[in-house]
């Protein structure tokens, strides 16, 4: 886990090397040091050598301490003559210096030399220090200064050539550097706020140290932080691997470059080659899997979203780690694990915010405190967008953070949006209904309502619903359909840009502002395009709304819409499946439902002030029909012919006397329940021989005078 704190992190990124080599330019600089030079850089260790001609001099160059205080670490080299060079003690001295004065580290080699002749001044380094003290004899404190320096490095715990093989030698020790160097500062302080639980969730799944094969995804909604802790825990890890390779925006690569690009990419971070040249997919197949199959290795595959860019870019089961949003993906290729990164809290989600918008953990004491609030409370706690709100908002007055809250409330950050487009556009083109309907609709839903409704519009909301949960857009919480505020946004802008010049002239597919509903029914402006409308008239005065040529509407929902007296007429709507007006409790006329071929759910449930129904009905398309509570509804329409959709039918708490014997021509019905029916008395005679019949229900049928005979398969409560 990381520990080092913001402040540290922060002095860290402030550094211009990673390492400062010290070293005897005689001894080792066209050999050893030379050798562990190019090695630093090869795998993107910053270091800092000096150039031969800096040597000769007596005195150090003053850009040498300079390279020290901006480095942070130094590897020095001890080597046979190293403590001859009042050069390179000089060097040490200062280094000893930064490492009390601001934890500057210090890693020694002893290249071919003895650590007791070091920390005792024996041996040639005796023979050094006896040189020294004759030249300088009139500065004695600078001898005591570069013995006591020596002294404490050649304490620290360093490597030993041991006469071990040079490369191997050196290997080890870039190894060993590189992981303190990513455990220090992996990214920058900002970016790992909330994410200590997602790490080592992470790191326990990984668990490295095991020799066996580990593939472990990541998978989330957009702007959720994959790419950023896929990248963290890539810096924390790496060193552990022989080769390593971070391959970001594969999806954008792939479509842009090629597989083959990325290919090429892989082998080049892992191998350490330039310039590999492979003519198709195939080729560069048969290289990673004979390249890298003995060897220890990790890649992170960043913004994956096709099966193809797994089988070509993962030539075989290795430690390997995958950044995507679609988790059935993820499963598909029999991944170890999968890690699903949590929206930040509101502590979390204001530090990161303030770290944009005021380039600290906190929020100025004054008149931002509540509006950085209103903002955080927006971005609903997505990584991406308190990022980019913190950025607009940096340097901005009151006055402009005022009205762009304000302009929030209207209209949503364009370039959030276009970012968690991307995921939009990937889906399938009932997927993307289905997103459509949730984020303009059904938001909050229960899930089997909303499965009915969308089960009418041909849209397989089964297995839609299923790869949107999969793909991280949305998520069910106790049996409700849950999608994020921002995806939400980012579903009714789509919708919002089909008639962004005329935006209440009906073209849109699907409407759910009051304003833009209203204007449409008023106006008589509605189009061919709209296929569903939901209205919230809880507070509204209207007592009528008109439906004229929405030929494609498919469903209505009008729950809850308590003063509104008359239904809209349907009639010019042949095509709609649901019609739910549900707690419209003036609701007094319903005229024009009776010939709806098309429409499977009626729900009037709650609608007392109901007198009748239309005498006659030809729904032959109709499943369900409620009517629980129209305690004013007296008599049941006469089934016109043969409806064998028809499965359930609840009357249940209405003031329904008697049924039509024409209800035999509901040959497929299974439920009819009539409880608390009190006005109830006679029932036909035809419920023997209706086969399909499953459950009838009577309880609290008080003034029935006598109960029907009924087939021996059939439930009867009473």
């Amino acid at each position: 886990m990381l520990s080092s704190s913001s402040s540290s992190l922060s002095s860290i990124y402030r550094k211009k090397y990673d390492v400062f080599l010290s070293f005897r330019g005689e001894d080792t600089r066209k050999n050893f040091t030379d050798h562990l030079y190019a090695a630093l850089k090869r795998i993107g260790i910053v270091t800092f050598m000096d150039e031969p001609k800096l040597e000769p001099g007596e005195e150090i160059a003053p850009e040498l301490f300079q390279a020290i205080q901006e480095s942070w670490c130094s590897v020095i080299v001890f080597s046979e003559t190293y403590a001859f060079s009042s050069w390179c003690l000089e060097e040490l001295a200062e280094i000893v210096k930064q490492r009390k004065e601001r934890g500057h580290k210090v890693f020694p080699i002893f290249y071919e030399v003895d650590p007791s002749d070091l920390r005792k001044q024996s041996g040639k380094v005796r023979q050094a220090f006896a040189e020294h003290e004759e030249r300088y004899k009139e500065n004695k404190q600078k001898i005591k200064r570069w013995k006591s320096a020596l002294t404490e490095v050649a304490n620290i715990k360093g490597w030993h050539s041991s006469n071990r093989h040079e490369s191997e030698f050196i290997g080890d020790i870039v190894k060993k550097i590189s992981a303190k160097l990513c455990q220090t500062y992996s990214v920058a302080p900002d970016e790992l706020i909330g994410i200590d639980s997602s790490l080592e969730d992470l790191h326990s799944k990984i668990n490295i140290g095991e020799d066996d094969v580990r593939i472990i995804g990541i998978c989330g909604m957009g702007g959720i932080g994959k790419t950023t802790l896929a990248r963290v825990v890539y810096a924390q890890i790496s060193p552990h691997f022989e080769g390593r390779s971070f391959l970001a925006n594969v999806r954008e690569v792939s479509e842009k470059c090629g597989l083959v690009s990325l290919q090429k990419q892989l082998l080049s971070q892992i191998l350490m080659e330039e310039g590999i040249n492979l003519f198709n997919i195939h080729e560069g197949n048969i290289m990673i899997s004979h390249r890298l199959s003995r060897k220890k290795v990790l890649v992170v595959i960043d913004d994956v979203d096709n099966l193809q860019h797994l089988k070509c870019l993962v030539g075989s089961r290795d430690w390997f780690g995958l950044g995507s949003r679609d988790e059935h993906l993820l499963r598909s290729y029999r991944v170890d694990d999968v890690h699903k990164p949590t929206t930040l809290n509101e502590k979390e989600s204001l530090r990161l915010f303030s770290s944009k918008a005021f380039h600290s953990a906190t929020v100025p004491k004054n008149n931002f405190i509540e509006a950085s609030k209103r903002v955080v409370k927006y971005a609903s706690g997505l990584p991406l967008a308190l990022e980019v709100l913190g950025s607009f908002f940096c340097g901005r007055d009151e006055a402009q953070w005022r009205s762009a809250i304000e302009r929030l409330k209207r209209d949503s950050n364009r370039e959030i949006l276009d970012r968690l487009q991307i995921s939009f556009e990937g889906l399938e083109e009932t997927e993307k209904n289905i997103f459509l309907d949730i984020a303009c609709f059904f938001n909050g839903e229960e899930k089997d309502f909303v499965i009915n409704i969308l089960d009418g519009c041909e849209f397989f909301p089964h297995i839609g619903i299923d790869a949107l949960i999969k793909k991280s857009l949305i998520k069910i919480e106790g049996n409700k359909l849950r999608m994020h505020d921002l995806l939400q946004d980012m579903g009714r802008n789509i919708v919002r840009q089909k008639s962004i010049d005329e935006p209440g002239t009906g073209k849109r597919c699907r409407l759910w502002e009051e304003k833009d509903v209203y204007h449409v029914l008023i106006n008589n402006t509605a189009t061919n395009a709209v296929e569903g409308i939901v209205i919230d008239t809880k507070g509204c005065k209207n007592r009528h709304t008109h439906v004229y040529h929405l030929y494609k509407l498919k469903w209505v929902n009008l729950e809850g819409s308590q003063n509104l007296i008359k239904s809209p007429d349907f009639t010019m709507s042949p095509n709609l499946e649901s019609l739910i007006l549900e707690g419209c409790t003036r609701l007094v006329d319903i005229p024009s439902i009776g010939g709806l071929s098309r429409l499977k759910l009626l729900n009037l449930r709650g609608c007392r002030s109901i007198r009748s129904l239309p005498t006659k009905i030809e729904m032959e398309s109709l499943e369900k029909l409620i009517l629980s509570g129209c305690s004013g509804l007296q008599s049941f329409p006469e089934i016109d012919r043969e409806m064998q959709n028809l499965l359930e039918i609840h009357l249940d708490g209405t003031g329904i006397k008697e049924l039509p014997s024409s209800i035999r021509h509901l040959t497929g019905l299974k439920l009819l329940n009539l409880k608390d029916c009190k006005c109830l008395r006679r029932l036909p005679t035809i419920f023997v021989g209706m086969g399909s019949l499953e459950k009838l229900i009577l309880s609290g049928c008080s003034n029935l005078e006598r109960f029907p005979k009924i087939d021996d398969g059939m439930e009867l409560t009473l």
